[in-house]
């Protein structure tokens, strides 16, 4: 009894101190008023900005050159000797075949390399160091496994292909860059490169160039694999799969870099002529930090147009190296460029066209962004790949299982057709057919 009245002492006595300590307390005032967001202030002034900064489309006239019924796509289209600015395209986008051609994209594992097409076939690149060689009736011609000996496929990805004088040049994941004849696929000579070679190789002459490891530039005898010469440039961990592919005209070499750099060198013997940094990226965006140069340059008479995937791209002078503009768009693909303007997928997810002369944004078209519509689970975004101009329509092909069609003035929507699994490389285009390789490990032909 006496322990009860003790606990009941004691519950009485809090109870007192709880009335008397709010009896003490202030009461709450609430104020009269709508009730605002204290950061909606602050998405309000960031999207009148955002308004201000982009400009209205405009539809400008623009003077394409005329279609080129070309044969062959013996690689990139940074160099001016071996781009086809218009290939003929009627636009009908209609399936016509698929082929097999090995790995397709893994966890790990991934198609870097576009087809090239020489010679009646398209040949592409697994993500397992797979060539093969499809005819354009879509029957496999040939393949061969570019693993070495004491390695398994799945070691190594990425890699990128070239051809020319009857050679196919292939650089690999596995630090090889490796010369197959087109006819059969037999081996003819094999470099090691001393890092990976996933940048894609650009052939001009008797020479063929590439980047390894994002920091080296290599110039390679096409008839017998010996370097001719090489140069390092600074060292960057931070880069994205596969590497920039040289651009080259009959003068110099420009090489980019995983570290923004962008160097340019003689042809004949390496000499560096100039060098510069592609530096800045879009605030705000924590994958902008990634400032590996994702757009390969592009020569186009006196310049250079290269740009990162932070959010740049820079016109340079391909003589001096000296900056003429900078647009705060970011090409994740190389630009393209016909009739005075140039086009691209931006690190925005976004088709964009500005004027070549200046940099200034003519127009822009939104792509597919996140995967998942939710904020909390946008982890992944679409890649977008191109864009190419073909038929007088720009194309771009979509891993979300689109390829799309737009209107090059206006940026307006024409039409669209499906690829199965969804693309995982530019579009090219020879003999009026558009050739894309799927996520899958498919190549698909369009008529």
């Amino acid at each position: 009894m006496q322990t009860r009245s003790v606990r009941n002492c004691g519950w009485a006595l809090g109870l007192a101190a709880l009335v008397g300590l709010g009896a003490c307390a202030e009461r709450q005032v609430i104020l009269p008023g709508e009730r605002e967001n204290l950061r909606a202030i602050l998405s309000d002034e960031e999207a009148e900005l955002a308004a201000q900064d982009v400009p209205e489309n405009r539809a400008l006239p623009l003077n394409l050159p005329d279609a080129v019924a070309n044969a062959d796509w013996t690689q990139r289209h940074g160099s001016p000797a071996t781009r086809v600015a218009h290939p003929a395209f009627d636009g009908a986008m209609e399936m016509i075949w698929n082929n097999d051609i090995g790995a397709g994209d893994a966890r790990r594992n991934r198609i870097t390399a576009d087809p090239v097409v020489a010679d009646g076939r398209i040949f592409t690149l697994d993500s397992e160091a797979r060539v093969t060689a499809t005819g354009t009736d879509g029957e496999t011609a040939w393949s061969t496994d570019l693993v070495p000996p004491r390695d398994r496929g799945r070691d190594a990805t990425g890699g990128g292909m070239a051809v020319a004088d009857g050679k196919l040049f292939v650089s690999s994941g596995f630090g090889l860059l490796t010369a197959l004849d087109v006819e059969s696929g037999q081996q003819i000579w094999q470099q090691k490169l001393e890092a990976t070679g996933s940048g894609a190789p650009t052939v001009m002459g008797d020479t063929v160039y590439l980047v390894a490891g994002d920091r080296t530039g290599w110039a390679i005898n096409t008839e017998n694999g010996r370097i001719r010469w090489q140069f390092d440039s600074t060292p960057s961990v931070h880069n994205v799969l596969g590497g920039p592919a040289p651009a080259v005209n009959d003068q110099v070499a420009i090489f980019a870099f995983g570290s923004g750099e962008v160097q340019a060198t003689f042809r004949g013997g390496g000499l560096r002529l100039w060098n510069s940094v592609i530096s800045g990226h879009r605030d705000g965006v924590s994958r902008a930090r990634i400032t590996d140069i994702t757009g390969d340059p592009v020569l186009s008479d006196t310049t250079a147009y290269v740009g990162t995937h932070g959010g740049r791209l820079v016109a340079l002078d391909a003589g001096t190296g000296e900056r003429r503009w900078t647009s705060e768009e970011g090409p994740l693909n190389p630009v393209w460029m016909a009739g005075g303007s140039l086009f691209l997928v931006s690190d925005q997810n976004e088709l964009v066209r500005l004027d070549a002369e200046d940099g200034s944004r003519i127009w822009g078209t939104k792509l597919p962004f996140f995967v998942k519509d939710r904020p909390r689970r946008q982890k992944e975004v679409f890649v977008h790949y191109g864009p190419v101009i073909a038929g007088g329509q720009l194309i771009v092909a979509s891993n979300d299982g689109l390829i799309r069609a737009f209107d090059p003035v206006s940026g307006e929507a024409t039409g669209t057709v499906e690829i199965p699994g969804g693309a995982t490389t530019n579009p090219v285009f020879a003999g009026g057919v558009m050739y894309v390789v799927s996520s899958k490990g498919a190549l698909y032909a369009f008529r």
